[in-house]
């Protein structure tokens, strides 16, 4: 009998025949990916240790752009804003929505009319995003401070003041959580009422209940989209160039550079594909790191069902 390869059991007509079919079938995702996504990281990892400008050929320059990564004050304050602004809008996001994702549970069969107001800004484009939100924070007449000075407030200024961009545009990114607040709220209404029961019988208050009974019973969700939230945080672009490097705001730009803005602005304003490919794969190397530390850490406070001791 043929021995198959690696030295397991040969495999049937049908074993075959039912592999070939789940190739053909998964043959549109796997040329896809070798075209559209494996292609083109293989293509930027070469281009990385190259000066290529588009227009002349690409000549090898070694760990240049790597070097220059670390010599360049832009990459590292476009870092430094990036990371400021994941920092503030991760954590608030998700607190922002499991609040959100509670009084949906509440709502009772309004809950449905909610949710669906909940998620429509999160569907509304980025650059429709960046434009509205560039008004709403004007500090002269924006919507933002008019509402602030009703109560009192004098508004900052949003879109001026370099000490209050960065908070302006975690400000704005809140107004897209409503996917979030949807997956908590389905995360919340999986969680087993008789946990809740058995915690009142034992005497446990709300706070208690919602410490000790929902929070564990959701950790894997939140875990899910902390990492997702924080990959997607780190790479904010569309809305952040639309409010600030269109000329609206000039002079101020600096605090609103993020480093995805940065990135496209060496590559695609500049021609330097190769440096641009350099910062890239460095954006790559720091949330592999950030999301190994988050998956490392999680062991200590995400729990999953069915998990002893």
């Amino acid at each position: 009998m043929r021995a198959s390869i690696g030295g397991g059991r040969p495999r049937s007509r049908g074993q075959r025949t039912e592999l070939f079919w789940a190739l053909l079938f998964l043959s549109p995702w796997l040329v896809g990916f070798l075209i559209f996504t494996a292609g083109p990281m293989i293509a930027s990892l070469v281009l990385s240790f190259m000066d290529y400008d588009v227009l002349n050929a690409p000549s090898w320059t070694g760990f240049e752009n790597y070097m220059e990564l670390f010599r360049d004050e832009n990459v590292m304050q476009s870092l430094g804003n990036t990371f400021f602004y994941a920092a503030l809008h991760v954590p608030l996001s998700m607190m922002i929505a499991l609040g959100l994702a509670s009084l949906l549970q509440r709502a009772g069969r309004r809950a449905n009319l909610f949710r669906t107001t909940f998620y429509l800004p999160s569907i509304t484009p980025a650059v429709a995003v960046g434009v509205l939100w560039f008004w709403l924070l004007n500090p002269q007449v924006g919507l933002v401070n008019r509402g602030l000075e009703l109560i009192g407030i004098q508004g900052p200024g949003w879109t001026t003041d370099p000490a209050w961009i960065k908070p302006g545009i975690v400000l704005m990114s809140l107004w897209g959580l409503g996917n979030t607040v949807v997956i908590y709220y389905a995360a919340l209404r999986n969680v087993p009422k008789e946990l809740h029961d058995a915690a009142v019988v034992d005497g446990a208050n709300s706070w208690q209940q919602f410490r000790y009974v929902t929070i564990p019973q959701i950790s894997g969700v939140l875990f899910f989209t902390l990492i997702v939230g924080t990959i997607a945080a780190l790479q904010l672009f569309a809305e952040v160039y639309t409010m600030y490097f269109r000329g609206q705001a000039s002079g101020v730009s600096d605090e609103a550079r993020f480093y995805i803005i940065y990135l496209f602005q060496q590559a695609f304003e500049f021609f330097r594909m190769g440096f641009a490919s350099a910062m890239a794969w460095l954006l790559f190397v720091i949330i592999l790191i950030i999301t190994a530390i988050q998956i490392k850490f999680s062991k200590r406070w995400v729990y999953y069902e069915g998990e002893t001791g």
